[in-house]
């Protein structure tokens, strides 16, 4: 995701700035920028593409010189595309006031349409550019009181770092919801949205916290709240590494961003649902009437997201009336598939680079199919093959085993569920609303999951031994079976078979004994019963069981002392409240077996190559 990089001090900003923005490369960007304040006046460069082609445009700049004051961004894009228009920073009317931005400004919209009322004009089809109007709007003469002002409007998540050619003493930098810390120097200071960016120049940092504006100086620092008021901060020594500090804190990047689940979904939330229940999908690129021609529908995906394609199956079949079938990428084209006129292919990838998937579209295409990719790399080759592309903006996964990007596959898939439904005139007003209600909640309960993680490690301990597993679920949840095992194979190398509950009599059941974990996913259903029949042959077949379940439900406990409670929801969004657990279960038994959690033997993050 973004990445910011700020320096006031004495030496050259420029170097530090290009040095910051390659040290958060990791993070996933389209397009970069800088801003020099120099001579009573703002220089900026910024350019789409990687940092080399910003290097390039800046070797053709010969007015940049020596500046003491700069910042820098990596963008990856949300609102607009990854142009160098949209590229930070962002400036007011008077290219007077630079501004870098990480987030998500949700009232972005209503700020601007009042802004344009009032005369400004803007350049962007971003949301960050308001921020710089709005402090615009409110400067007069102090950068700091605008600053201020301008902040208590803006709803959402924003890291932001703030230059005024009018004060080229002073780097500001604000934070809510995105992450954001201050680099303590001598004779200098530095703002960075992650450690990585500023470690090579100190080890001294501040962590600033929600709602706190940062006004640095080159020999000073001071830390005001929301309502201005002075705050004594703590400065901490880093003992990281680079290597872990890109890990913020976390052990492992699978745990990290297993962690991330909430705000990308979060993320996706603010950027896709706009009011109570407006859902905009731009880039589907499929017209009302093209959504009311649609025939049949076929999912291609592979491993993580080919689970996230079976839920999808489920949700479309269910709102939308029109018939799915989902298929493994590399599979799809050694057989002849059937592609009628109107057949809309939904190809699902993370990377966008997935061999097999990207293979299995251009037959698809070939077919006259026309192709909506799910994707989380903008500008990759499947989005550059697809008719429509919808990005889940998931940011940069870095650990083989998928877990944000699974969670953020399966939102899109709902949301497009949802959309298509409502454009066919199949969803009621007050289904939706209930619906959205629903899907808004979700990032909420996904953190209250993962404030039971020492629940969960205490768990994976008792079970690390065991040498198979198997896990079951039934609707929605037998995807979620299947994903929960491949995490378990994927990282600790146990054995593990994903089944549909109900299909245990039918073979499964014979693997059942006391040397065997059996993962029940039961949460509150429909189904509910069905499941809790499975668990009790189970457990008269001595299997050692895990039970998912959801909060309240006191009568599973006659089963097992182990159970993993999850807050309750309706049962349609169970396959996203139910899949944390099972990751983190497999996180903590890969780790207690001393497994390479991030880079498993054999795997690669994205298989290029069939």
């Amino acid at each position: 995701m973004c990445g910011i990089i700020g320096y006031i001090g004495k030496k050259n900003a420029l170097p530090i700035l290009l040095d910051g923005l390659r040290q958060l490369e990791y993070r996933g960007y389209d397009s970069a920028g800088i801003c020099l304040a120099k001579d009573a006046s703002l220089k900026i460069v910024k350019r789409s593409g990687k940092i080399k082609d910003l290097i390039n445009a800046i070797k053709n700049r010969k007015d940049l010189g020596q500046a003491n004051l700069g910042i820098g961004h990596s963008r990856w894009a949300t609102h607009g595309a990854p142009t160098n228009i949209n590229a930070h920073p962002h400036t007011d009317c008077s290219n007077g006031i630079a501004v870098v931005h990480n987030g998500i400004i949700e009232n972005f919209v209503e700020i601007k349409e009042r802004l344009i009322r009032e005369g400004h004009k803007f350049t962007s089809e971003t949301d960050s550019e308001v921020i710089a109007h709005l402090i615009e709007e409110y400067y007069t003469g102090d950068l700091e009181k605008a600053v201020l002002k301008a902040i208590k409007y803006l709803k959402g998540s924003f890291a932001i770092g703030i230059v005024s050619s009018n004060e080229p003493d002073k780097l500001i930098a604000a934070r809510k919801e995105s992450p954001l810390v201050v680099g303590v120097g001598k004779d200098e200071n530095f703002i960075a949205s992650d450690i990585p960016a500023i470690l090579r120049y100190t080890k001294k940092v501040i962590y600033v916290d929600d709602g706190e504006i940062v006004v640095l100086k080159k020999d000073s620092i001071k830390v005001l709240d929301s309502n201005g008021k002075v705050i004594k901060k703590r400065v901490d020594t880093i003992k990281w590494n680079i290597s872990s500090a890109q890990k913020s804190g976390f052990t492992h990047f699978m745990l990290k961003e297993i962690h991330e689940q909430p705000r990308v979904l979060s993320q996706i939330i603010s950027s896709r649902i706009k009011g109570s229940s407006a859902i905009e999908l731009d880039g589907i690129n499929l017209s009302g009437a093209a959504i009311k021609r649609i025939s049949n529908i076929i999912i291609l995906a592979c491993g993580t997201a080919y689970h996230a394609g079976l839920v999808g199956k489920y949700l479309i079949e269910r709102f939308t009336k029109i018939p799915v079938a989902v298929d493994v990428s590399s599979e799809f084209r050694y057989r002849k598939p059937i592609i009628r006129k109107n057949t809309v292919v939904i190809a699902i990838s993370q990377s966008g680079e997935t061999a097999d998937t990207l293979a299995a579209v251009k037959e698809a295409k070939s077919r006259g199919a026309t192709v909506i990719s799910i994707c989380n790399v903008v500008g990759s080759s499947l989005a550059r093959v697809s008719d429509g592309i919808l990005y889940t903006y998931a940011g940069p996964e870095i650990g083989v085993a998928s877990t944000k990007a699974y969670t953020a596959q399966l939102a899109m898939l709902y949301l497009l569920s949802f959309y298509i439904a409502e454009k066919k005139g199949l969803l009621r007003k007050r289904v939706k609303r209930f619906l959205i209600k629903e899907f808004k909640s979700l990032p909420e309960i996904l953190q209250e999951i993962l404030k039971k993680k020492e629940g969960i490690k205490k768990l994976a301990g008792k079970h690390l031994n065991f040498g198979s597993f198997l896990y079951l679920g039934r609707n929605l949840n037998f995807p979620t079976a299947l994903e929960g095992a491949l995490k378990l194979k994927e990282i600790s190398y146990i054995p593990a078979e994903g089944y549909p509950a109900g299909e245990m009599k039918h073979g499964p059941i014979a693997l059942i004994d006391e040397y065997r974990a059996v993962v029940c996913i039961a949460p509150d259903s429909a189904i509910y019963e069905k499941m809790v029949s499975n668990i009790q042959e189970i457990c008269a077949r001595m299997g050692k069981v895990i039970i998912v379940a959801t909060e309240g439900d006191k009568e599973i406990r006659r089963f097992t002392g182990e159970i993993i409670y999850v807050p309750k929801t309706d049962e349609l969004f169970s396959p996203i409240v139910s899949v944390v657990p099972l990751q983190l279960l497999a996180y903590y038994i890969a780790v207690k077996k001393c497994c390479d959690v991030d880079q498993p033997r054999n795997l690669a993050k994205s298989v290029t190559v069939e």
